[in-house]
């Protein structure tokens, strides 16, 4: 069980980003520049109070203004926070639903431009391909875990083929980022966060997934799986 001083923090910077998201909707004073800055501070807070040790390879492999589908492995909750520090670019989650059923949080995420997916709703995915789709056309980039769960042992699961064809659909490059420490920031089923691990962020060269064709989304799939492993 997760301890009441994690929760608390955890609580404390999630409604520190969101109430603010959501006066600015109520007001229509709002922009993706700012929700940009609060997600980025969001993402620095968490990783200051856990005191991690980032250690940041390949942010050659970034090219301003170009918006990425962002896929890495997944072995902790400290991954998106760390995603969020180590990329510092416009970056939104393909989410799970039931995070969007979290009070508060939720509202804000939609707001902000995070899409929400439905693994067992057929009519609601498809719908949430043609927001992903739109978000990429706006400038910004989407992460997801194509392990579709975090691993516990920290090896990758096999990799779920629908953040591929949304890549090839939405003509957006894949980004692989490997991330290697996480999982010993916050272990599965564990409560205790460990200050000052050493976390290793790789980012690796971008891959074109319109270079293979509808027949060859395997191929794709493996080489992205090849090249976050070799970070790892």
């Amino acid at each position: 069980m997760i301890s009441l001083a994690i929760l608390g923090h955890a609580a404390v910077q999630t409604v520190r980003v969101s109430a603010p998201t959501m006066v600015d909707e109520y007001l229509g004073t709002s922009s993706v520049r700012v929700h940009n800055a609060r997600l980025l501070s969001w993402g620095r807070a968490f990783c200051k109070r856990a005191e991690l040790r980032l250690d940041v390879a390949g942010r050659e492999n970034i090219t301003d203004g170009e918006s990425y589908i962002v896929m890495s492995n997944h072995q902790s909750h400290y991954d998106i926070p760390v995603l969020f520090d180590a990329l510092s670019i416009p970056l939104r989650m393909v989410a799970k639903k039931e995070l969007f059923d979290i009070p508060v949080m939720s509202h804000a995420m939609r707001y902000s431009g995070f899409v929400e997916i439905d693994r067992g709703n057929q009519r609601a995915a498809v719908q949430s391909i043609k927001e992903a789709r739109a978000k990429l056309r706006s400038g910004l980039s989407l992460w997801i875990a194509p392990e579709g769960t975090r691993s516990e042992d920290g090896q990758l699961l096999p990799f779920k083929r629908g953040g591929f064809q949304l890549a090839r659909m939405a003509k957006a490059r894949i980004l692989p980022v490997s991330l290697s420490g996480t999982r010993f920031v916050l272990r599965p089923g564990s409560g205790e966060v460990h200050r000052g691990v050493s976390v290793k962020v790789t980012i690796h060269p971008p891959v074109d997934p319109r270079s293979y064709k509808s027949k060859e989304v395997d191929q794709l799939v493996e080489q992205i799986k090849t090249t976050i492993a070799s970070g790892l």
